[in-house]
Parts: C-alpha cells; structure tokens; sequence
C-alpha cells in the first residue's frame, strides 16, 4: 500500500515537474520573442532615421549631428539584422530578412552618396522598402506568441520610427520634395503618433516609471506637433530635428520598460 502511494506520489512530482518545465520555456519563448520584436521594432525607426539624416546632411542643417548619426545608425541597423537573422529560425521570416539584407546594401551605398533630389527620393524610396520588410518581421513575431504583451511592446516601437519619420518627410519637403505624398506621410505619421500616444498613455499595465515618462513625450507632443503639421510653410528644421530625436530617446526607454515588465 505505502509502495504504491509513494510510487503515485512520484509520477504526480513528475508530472508537476514536467508542467513546471513546459510553463518556463514557453515563458522563456515569450520573452525572448518580445526581445526579438524590440529589436526588430527598432530596425524600422533606423530605416526612418538613416533618411532622415541623409536629408539633413544634404541640406546643410544640423550637419555634423546628422552626419554622425547616420553613420551610427547604419552600424546599428547592421549588428541589429546579424542579431535577427542568428536568432530567428522561421523559414518565412528567414526569407524576408534576406530581402530586407539585399534592400539594406542599395541602402548604405545611396546614403555614401552625394546629395542631390535624384539620390534623395532613392533613399526615401529605399526606406520605405526597409520599413515595410522590418514591420513583417515584427507582425510575423507578434503572430508566433499571440500575447497583449507583445503588441504593446510592438506599439511602443513604432512610436520612434513614427518621430523620426515625421522629420524624414518633414527635410523631404524642405529639400525639395514637395509632392502631396510628402506632406500626406507627414500628417499620417503625427495622427498615428498620436493616437497610439493616447493607447499607452490608458494601458492599465504601466509602471509609475513609465506614466512618469509617457507623461513627459506628452507635455512635449502637445506643443510640437503643430510645427510637425506645419511642413509647408517650413522654417523650424532644426526644432523639427532636435525634438524629434528627443522623443525617440525617450520611446526607446520606454520601449524597454516594456521588455523587462513583461518578461
């Protein structure tokens, strides 16, 4: 009897053990799946900024930021795409990655180009292919755990492509770009900010940490994106530049915050 009571004692333990197990590596799986997101999520803000920053070194504004910047980020968007392509195993993904890599390389040799409008609507053109690859990566991602957890992490991300795209298009149209498209991604980009803004400003899981710095992009947003919306009349480039890598530092933080609450 006492035998047969410790043997069920001890399959119950396995078992349990084996639950436990099973529940660590899919937390494990989770977490560093929302790792994965940020990163990628951050690789569509340097396809953003890359222009940007070619843009502004074009033009003679900010030029000794810009050109540090953009060499910096094209080191980063570098390591980040080794980063994914060792991590990721997906052959779906795998194949976009290869496709965003190619892209990547037309990208870094227009961006050593000199400046002029043909090179300037190839680099946004680029871009806009790096985005769209990058923001496969982070859905696909998002789709392989199916959590809430990960598409506020992915939501926060995008808030600093959005503030870097907001000054790509704003420089584009400074540089001489002045189609309707310039100024139509300029005013989408603000409303996408903003409404996402309002999303993370109301999510019931943030930290005082992270109210406190939401709080602060909110103080700033609600002055500056009145000069964002004013793109044609122009004249606040350096404004536009400055407050835009201001809260793209401050989402990156928060972005991070993100990561380590959920993991």
């Amino acid at each position: 009897m006492k035998k047969n009571l410790v043997k069920k004692a001890g399959i119950v333990l396995t078992v349990v053990s084996m639950s436990l197990s099973s529940m660590a590596m899919a937390s494990n799986v989770v977490s560093d799946t929302v790792k994965l997101i940020d990163i990628a999520g951050k690789q569509r803000m340097l396809s953003q900024r890359i222009a940007k920053d070619y843009l502004y070194a074009g033009k003679n504004v900010a030029k000794a930021k810009a050109t540090k910047e953009l060499k910096s980020s094209l080191n980063e968007l570098n390591k980040a795409h080794k980063l994914l392509v060792d991590s990721i195993n997906d052959p779906e993904i795998q194949n976009l990655l290869s496709f965003v890599q190619m892209s990547g390389e037309d990208f870094e040799a227009t961006a050593k180009k000199p400046f002029n409008l043909d090179n300037a609507q190839l680099i946004i053109d680029l871009s806009e292919s790096m985005l769209e690859g990058s923001q496969y990566v982070v859905d696909s991602l998002k789709k392989k755990v199916k959590v809430k957890e990960s598409a506020i992490v992915g939501m926060a991300g995008r808030q600093r492509m959005l503030a870097q795209r907001i000054a790509k298009y704003y420089i584009a149209y400074q540089a001489g770009i002045k189609d309707k498209n310039t100024v139509d991604q300029m005013k989408a980009a603000v409303k996408q900010f903003t409404d996402a803004h309002n999303k993370l400003m109301k999510n019931q899981a943030n930290t005082p940490e992270i109210n406190r710095k939401l709080h602060e992009i909110d103080r700033l947003w609600k002055i500056v994106y009145k000069f964002y919306l004013n793109i044609e009349k122009g004249g606040l480039p350096l404004i536009v530049f400055n407050t835009t890598n201001d809260i793209t530092k401050k989402m990156n933080k928060i972005t991070k915050l993100y990561v380590e609450l959920y993991k």
